[in-house]
């Protein structure tokens, strides 16, 4: 019987800690992560992050009867982590804590000042969204309205981003359940004023407004590959004679000299809830908190805005301390599993964003794809609740994490 593993909840982990090699105190055999790590001799070889992606979502597709299609991945610069991946992270291994008997799926609700007064008690909390990403044509004809009516199929929440392929109120038409609408700082406040007042009449459940996407990345994947990607058609018509200098970038006409006073002005112009998205340190949240948002997302942008940054996940208690109850967090970046998700709860984020995974299932089989993703998603969550001891989400908390040890 391997020894009992505790945890030492006595203070969060800080900003730069090596939070990212937190295991679940769970089952006592060995899990191993797709892609990330393999049995060698009896060792653990440890795999690039980078270079494993492909590897990773065909071990993942495969295992849930799904065939594996090309993937999409990139990062700032050449090299670097996606979301909270590391070239170096670790087996989890941990030992077996009895379970609590309770019903998984009464899960506690998360504020509903985000997601509205209409949602059923009898649905379970919403832990996944759908984050807001552009290009879903490029993974299925059917594009965002698949990614939306697959959300809507299973009661999350899909953020529709701005440089969406489809106009944001057929999309609307077309598709039922929850949306936010995301959207930037624009330089253009009249354009701003005229997308919140769309986002209202369509039906839009909150505005997801994206704060770090004032400067362009260098991403030198897509220089190589000759990859661009057109801004989406809610955007006006361009000059063609500017649009060539122009990149057509998503982001688009985001204002470099915005500030706080922007996302105040925003706040004022709207009385849909307000999300603040690409928040990495306490001093920000703390700001949005001033500014009147009603949540923020900690996102470095999939690590594809600058290399060599922070992981969300280092980033994410911090996060939570600033915030103080003020508003809620959420995280983005690097979800790919189940025990991923419950990782972010026990440090403290309401729900977490999938970016690349949607991306998997739609190229795969379109809305089920998307769908199956979710259902895969949800399946391992319960299932790492469950070897943990945590029959809801309001039970999970930080004593279910500890530090892997340096093999």
């Amino acid at each position: 019987m391997p020894r009992a593993v505790q945890a030492d909840s006595s203070s969060p982990p800080r900003r730069g800690a090596r939070v990212d090699t937190l295991r679940l105190v769970g089952t006592h055999y060995p899990l191993r992560r797709p892609g990330l790590a393999r049995v060698v001799g009896g060792r653990v070889a440890i795999v690039d992050s980078a270079t494993a992606t492909a590897g990773a979502l065909a071990e993942l597709l495969a295992v849930n009867g799904l065939e594996a299609p090309g993937t999409t991945r990139g990062t700032a610069a050449d090299a670097g982590r996606a979301g909270h991946e590391r070239p170096d992270e670790r087996v989890p291994r941990s030992s077996q804590r009895l379970f609590t008997t309770g019903d998984v799926a009464a899960f506690e609700r998360v504020a509903r000042r985000l997601f509205g007064p209409e949602i059923p008690a009898a649905e379970p909390v919403i832990t996944t969204l759908i984050a807001p990403c552009a290009g879903h044509k490029k993974a299925h004809a059917d594009g965002e309205i698949a990614t939306g009516r697959a959300a809507a199929a299973r009661g999350t929440i899909y953020a529709v981003s701005a440089n969406a392929a489809v106009p944001f109120e057929e999309l609307a038409k077309a598709v039922t359940g929850h949306r936010w609408l995301q959207m930037y700082l624009f330089r253009d406040r009249e354009m701003t004023k005229e997308w919140l007042r769309r986002a209202k009449a369509a039906g839009y459940e909150a505005v997801c407004v994206t704060v770090d996407s004032q400067f362009r990345s260098k991403r030198e994947r897509n220089i190589r590959n000759n990859y661009r990607n057109d801004r989406g058609v809610n955007f006006p018509p361009v000059d063609p004679q500017t649009a060539a200098k122009r990149s057509g970038r998503p982001g688009e006409g985001a204002d470099p000299a915005s500030t706080w006073k922007d996302l105040e002005w925003i706040k004022r112009e709207t009385d849909l809830p307000i999300i603040a998205k690409g928040i990495m340190t306490g001093e920000d949240v703390e700001q949005c908190a001033k500014a009147g948002a009603d949540a923020v997302v900690v996102s470095n942008h999939g690590g594809r805005h600058i290399d060599n940054t922070l992981a969300t996940i280092e980033v994410l208690p911090e996060a939570v301390a600033a915030a103080d109850g003020k508003l809620e967090v959420l995280l983005d970046g690097g979800i790919r599993r189940g025990a991923d998700v419950v990782k972010a709860i026990a440090l403290g984020a309401k729900a977490v964003f999938i970016g690349r995974p949607l991306f998997w299932g739609l190229a795969v089989d379109g809305e089920r794809g998307v769908i199956r993703v979710l259902d895969i998603l949800r399946e391992e969550i319960e299932i790492a609740m469950a070897k943990c001891g945590r029959p809801n989400i309001a039970s999970i908390d930080a004593t279910i994490l500890v530090k892997a040890p340096t093999l």
